[in-house]
């Protein structure tokens, strides 16, 4: 039996909007709006129990040390932590907010992760993203591959790589670019894996307004470290009209599970050609279904509001898909209605569920932002570190931790306040006890 787990980026205490992801519709629109840390860990933890609950398996990627202050000693600000944040607060407060953002909780940017079955050696691997295009998100990569190390250390069944070159030639998003289609989690499958412009080939024209964060290449070596075969593994070109339109990543207009790729009629540049390249290179035995949303049915601007593709599409143990969807879904009147419609139509997904995830989505992230797909088949799920995983207890336990070490508010003078430094830090502290995560974070203390 294979299992495909979702482990849920767990929101950090220092969650604040300070809109720092260009390109990024949602991100941008709530800049400075007061956040609450406290409700969107909440919200969080309220996700994971409920698809836990409902016979999925899940489990847990604790958040980064914030705010990194190494960053802020590298350029200059010196003294004390107080003293480096007060100075900083002063003279460079964007630079802070960036060293303060919780972003590493859209754990979708995490990696790429390839399963067992697709892998020459017949090891899940791992490849943390070098999120080079956004300064905030590129200092995550060396801390998001200790807690992978820390979560899946057997190397009988594990490969973990560093991340791709800090170049942009290697711009590299993780699973937010990636998705894998096959009759189960259990099966061979095909790797998608879909760019946004190429490094080194300027005839592969991406946008002209916001970046392309995926380049070609990087996915291509993505492909290579992970040991796939050329069949197993298809390169697809999104859509740069719809970049510019604030699809800064392919899930936010296209989502797949299994033997079905739930997508938007602009999604894929040239979208005819390209859903057919996908359908010959489908190695399956069962029928793959494309669910092709058009533009009369959910424009591309209802998509970025509503987050309809970032939503998860999942296989449920009785064997029917659901869509987890954001409760903003179900607020838009034309992509409400063209759930319902595709609910009742001829494809695998027969069921929605909505959350509310609305801290995660104020700042660009939906449910699938907040997850890192990983198939694991039993040996491998039992290798996995248990105390990440989530349970009735592992619930309590992180509910009573959250209450008792976030704030419910956070506004971009407290940035400031060297008690909130001192808060987080403690908190994590004892998270890593509580998910046994040995010493995966550097403080820099001073």
């Amino acid at each position: 039996m294979t299992y495909e787990v979702n482990f849920d980026g767990l929101v950090g205490p220092t969650h604040n909007y300070a809109g720092l992801s260009y390109g990024n519709v949602a991100s941008l629109s709530n800049a400075t709006s007061v956040s609450n840390p406290k409700e969107a860990a909440l919200q969080g933890l309220e996700k994971m129990k409920a698809m836990h609950d409902i016979g999925l398996k899940q489990g847990i990627f604790a958040p980064h040390a914030r705010p990194s202050l190494a960053p802020l000693r590298r350029v200059g600000f010196s003294g004390t932590d107080a003293q480096v944040l007060e100075k900083a607060y002063k003279h460079d407060p964007i630079l802070l907010r960036a060293c303060y953002s919780a972003s590493a909780m859209w754990t979708a940017n995490a990696a790429t992760v390839s399963p067992s079955i697709d892998s020459s050696d017949g090891k899940v691997h791992f490849t943390s993203a070098n999120l080079n295009c956004k300064f905030h998100r590129s200092i995550e990569p060396e801390t998001t591959t200790n807690l992978l190390r820390a979560m899946f250390a057997n190397a009988q069944y594990f490969a973990h790589h560093q991340h791709l070159p800090e170049q942009p030639f290697f711009g590299d998003e993780g699973a937010a670019n990636h998705t894998r289609l096959a009759d189960s989690h259990g099966s061979k499958g095909l790797q998608l894996f879909v760019y946004g412009s190429s490094g080194f080939n300027s005839d592969i024209k991406g946008p002209t307004k916001y970046p392309a964060r995926q380049t070609l290449e990087a996915s291509q070596a993505i492909a290579r470290l992970h040991q796939l075969d050329d069949k197993q593994a298809i390169f697809i070109q999104q859509n740069p009209n719809v970049i510019d339109q604030g699809v800064f990543h392919n899930d936010v207009i296209a989502v797949g599970n299994e033997n079905v790729l739930f997508c938007h009629d602009q999604a894929f540049i040239d979208q005819t050609s390209s859903l057919t390249k996908i359908r010959q290179a489908y190695i399956g035995e069962k029928p793959l279904h494309i669910v092709e949303v058009p533009t009369h049915a959910v424009s591309v601007e209802d998509a970025v509001k509503s987050y309809l593709f970032n939503s998860q599409l999942i296989t449920l143990p009785s064997g029917e898909m659901m869509l987890v969807a954001p409760e903003e879904c179900a607020k838009n009147d034309n992509v409400a209605a063209y759930i319902e419609y595709m609910l009742g139509a001829k494809n695998p997904i027969s069921q929605v569920r909505f959350f509310d995830l609305r801290q995660s989505m104020q700042n660009g992230g939906g449910p699938a932002c907040l997850r890192l797909r990983v198939a694991l088949n039993e040996a491998e799920l039992k290798a996995v570190n248990p105390e990440v995983m989530m349970s009735e207890d592992k619930f309590i336990q992180l509910s009573a931790w959250v209450n008792k070490h976030y704030r419910d508010k956070v506004t971009e003078q407290d940035l400031a306040d060297p008690s909130l430094l001192q808060e987080s830090y403690a908190a994590l502290d004892e998270l890593t006890q509580l998910l046994n995560l040995g010493s995966v974070y550097d403080f820099q203390r001073a």
